[in-house]
């Protein structure tokens, strides 16, 4: 990459626009981070629309529908610690491998996204300068300011998914996604089932083993921490009343799951990576 090419670049995110990420601290004495990578429809003012209407850029494809909110409340009823991605997933995507094709897609669900086509090397690095490392920074920076001694934090992960997929109805109402480790997962879905009339996807609609799942893998599981990805269906969550009503759920869920001490030690399936 020629360095005088990059540095030519105006920036990516305008001094007046939103920086690339959002913390919340509802409160610093309960060892939990709650993540939202795809929080954000919004696009830099520099890359217009990438080419897109705003009927695509109000879709599934360009964020997480409803799951911002319900990390924020969820994040304040619990006392946390909350990190949420400011910019949409078209632009680069929070939640994969840079090396992954999806990371700056140039297509979604079906649709073309013309300002991502044929990205050269310049852009794409600006791309991870200004929005990627800096969100995965300060990650790793409030993951290790609530680690203390052999205590560790516990992560969750707050995503959304469509009700239907290639023509399948997708019967979830909630998903729990989890690896090798289940200290988290399993007493998470169990307290969710405990009250009747929700559906339960374990490790559905996605699998928390998807090598795709790139923030919780890279700063969870590859440090033992326990932890969980939980993926909300969009209908329930597309206004305030299902935002609230869901976040109080997981709210009333966590509290009991993370009463467990066990939860607070490194798991021994901790990779290092």
């Amino acid at each position: 990459m020629a360095v005088a090419e990059e540095q030519a670049l105006p920036r990516l995110i305008g001094a007046d626009e939103s920086a690339a990420f959002e913390v919340i601290h509802a409160g610093t004495e309960r060892r939990l981070i709650i993540a939202c990578d795809h929080a954000s429809r919004r696009i830099p003012r520099s890359l217009g629309t990438l080419g897109l209407s705003n009927q695509y850029l109000d879709d599934h494809i360009a964020w997480d529908i409803g799951a911002a909110e319900v990390a924020r409340i969820l994040c304040r009823r619990l006392g946390c610690v909350a990190m949420l991605g400011n910019y949409s997933r078209l632009v680069i995507d929070l939640n994969r491998h840079l090396d992954d094709a999806t990371a700056m897609p140039e297509i979604s669900d079906g649709v073309l996204i013309p300002g991502n086509m044929s990205l050269g090397e310049v852009q794409r690095a600006q791309r991870i300068r200004e929005l990627y490392d800096p969100y995965h920074e300060a990650m790793r920076r409030e993951i290790s300011s609530l680690v203390s001694g052999e205590r560790v934090p516990v992560m969750i992960n707050i995503h959304s998914f469509t009700p239907q997929q290639h023509g399948l109805d997708r019967p979830w109402d909630v998903g729990v996604l989890w690896d090798a480790d289940a200290r988290l997962a399993l007493p998470l879905m169990a307290q969710l089932r405990s009250g009747g009339g929700i559906r339960v996807g374990d490790n559905e609609p996605y699998s928390g083993r998807h090598p795709a799942d790139f923030t919780v893998d890279h700063h969870a599981e590859s440090l033992g921490l326990a932890c969980a990805g939980v993926e909300i269906r969009q209908d329930l969550v597309a206004d305030p009343g299902g935002q609230a009503a869901w976040a109080g759920r997981l709210a009333r869920a966590l509290e009991a799951v993370l009463a467990d001490e066990d939860l607070y030690r490194r798991a021994a399936t901790a990779t290092g990576d």
